[in-house]
């Protein structure tokens, strides 16, 4: 999963800008979070706190701390931050790209820019940082991705994961203990035997959800309500 910060003081803009950005990960099917700061000095407290993001869309011309400065400051914690400044006016063009900056677009050109910025940004985040989960004993070590994982599944002692190609992994580990190691939002338990990845989720009725194989795992009743809250989210973000 992607995740977007968005800083701009000025709400009207700042919320324009946030629909224009999921209207486009909605029609690229693109799964992220997007956050949305008025003030930057709370976009830096978050990032100082060690929240971290892949991409950033900002204004340059702000109040406590602007645009550039918010760059250099962030860039120190998170290196591989992509920007993309959105500004009115053109003369901070030079010191953007000299920060190494993504993209600059100005904001009468939003609508013809964004998308094209949005696309290259998406593509190069996917290529650099594809998830995996990795198996590694003394005998043994294997990749697999994360987005080919249907679902894990406990079996015994062991977790099954099975994957988008059919492929049955088998790692002696504990269901909680896979959930850790996958460390990604988009895997989610819909009981104590299963957990699901969002991605594969095709329709959730009678409290049991089909996923892409034409598998159906019922939902307990107790993660009913958030399996139903996520997937509105995710849903309403992709549709």
């Amino acid at each position: 999963m992607i995740r977007i910060a968005i800083c701009d003081d000025d709400k009207q803009h700042g919320e324009l800008l946030e629909k224009n950005v999921s209207l486009f990960l909605a029609q690229n099917k693109t799964h992220a979070a997007i956050s949305f700061y008025e003030q930057s000095k709370m976009l830096f407290f978050d990032i100082d706190e060690g929240k971290h993001f892949d991409l950033l869309l900002s204004d340059i011309e702000m109040p406590e701390i602007d645009g550039m400065e918010l760059a250099k400051i962030i860039k120190e914690r998170l290196p591989d931050l992509m920007i993309i400044f959105i500004t009115s006016h053109i003369k901070y063009a030079v010191d953007a790209y000299a920060l190494s900056i993504f993209r600059y677009i100005p904001k009468t050109e939003l609508g013809k820019r964004l998308p094209r910025a949005l696309a290259d940004a998406v593509n190069m985040l996917q290529l650099q940082a594809e998830e995996y989960y990795t198996i590694s004993t003394p005998t043994r070590y294997e990749k697999i991705p994360l987005q080919k994982i249907i679902y894990v599944r406990r079996e015994g002692k062991n977790a099954l994961i099975i994957q988008l190609n059919g492929q049955i992994v088998k790692v002696r580990k504990s269901l909680s203990q896979v959930y850790e190691e996958l460390g990604s939002a988009d895997f989610l338990y819909v009981g104590r035997g299963d957990i699901v990845n969002i991605l594969h989720i095709m329709n959730m009725k009678n409290g049991m959800i089909e996923l892409k194989n034409g598998e159906r795992i019922p939902v307990s009743q107790s993660n009913l309500n958030e399996i139903k809250e996520k997937l509105n989210d995710f849903w309403g973000k992709q549709i």
